[in-house]
């Protein structure tokens, strides 16, 4: 009996030190010109989930997405899936999940596309949460741009440098700067004079990362995530696997 005592007591001792799954629910297109982007970046996040100590599952619509289906995760990953066509029940259960603190969110590039598109309505909680920004316009000859980190201290950029190089993107750019909203905080911005085509598509100050402290849930947008060649960008891959175990931390 003082055996298995012992052998009991070890074998909770290593369970109690073994590190934490994070549950990802990874929304992701199914078509369009985003398209290229998910069929690289979605396989690469499974192929890295056993060793980052992530269990991935991606749906390519919100038709399942209610306040018990979202409870499974700690993170919602929106990889460029748009604010717009979601089921009442979906905007419901998704608002109380950032709300409330019960998940953490990610978004990029495509996520922030709000506005009336594609028959379907402004989500006006939605440009609240990114500072009540409109999408605008973009870059559509697609540039390089460099980000320079306003945080480097921040979580989210653990082993990074103080500015990197995003390829072949769109930059988007909004109606007013998220920035001007109190519960924004911006971690990084683009610096337009480093893009690699001639433009007059810019903002000043334009942030490119940043967080609604307001929330109950740990939440980041990156408005990059256009280009298939970010899989290969050492910094976008560290940046984005910082967000998924940031933002699946409890406030």
């Amino acid at each position: 009996m003082k055996r298995l005592a012992l052998f009991l007591a070890a074998a909770l001792a290593i369970a109690s030190c073994a590190p934490k799954t994070t549950s990802v629910l990874v929304l992701c297109e199914n078509g369009g010109h985003h398209k290229p982007f998910t069929d690289v970046v979605l396989p690469w996040l499974q192929e890295v989930a056993p060793a980052e100590h992530l269990q991935i599952t991606a749906i390519q619509n919100t038709q399942p997405v209610n306040e018990k289906y979202l409870a499974s995760f700690d993170v919602v990953l929106q990889l460029d899936y748009p604010p717009y066509s979601w089921p009442k029940e979906a905007e419901d259960a998704f608002v109380k999940y950032v709300d409330e603190g019960r998940g953490g969110w990610i978004g990029l590039h495509h996520a922030s596309l709000l506005g009336e598109f594609d028959g379907y309505p402004m989500w006006p909680w939605f440009s609240e949460l990114l500072g009540g920004i409109r999408y605008q316009d973009y870059i559509a000859e697609l540039s390089d741009g460099l980000v320079v980190l306003e945080k480097p201290e921040h979580p989210l950029f653990k082993g990074l440098p103080a500015s990197f190089v995003i390829p072949d993107d769109e930059w988007y750019t909004y109606n007013r700067n998220p920035r001007e909203c109190p519960d924004v905080e911006v971690l990084a911005v683009v610096d337009e004079n480093s893009y690699t085509v001639d433009t007059d598509k810019k903002m000043g100050d334009h942030p490119v990362i940043w967080t609604n402290t307001s929330k109950g849930g740990r939440n980041v947008y990156f408005q990059f995530g256009h280009s298939k060649k970010l899989v290969d960008n050492p910094c976008f891959r560290t940046l984005l696997l910082n967000a998924i175990h940031w933002a699946g931390e409890k406030r």
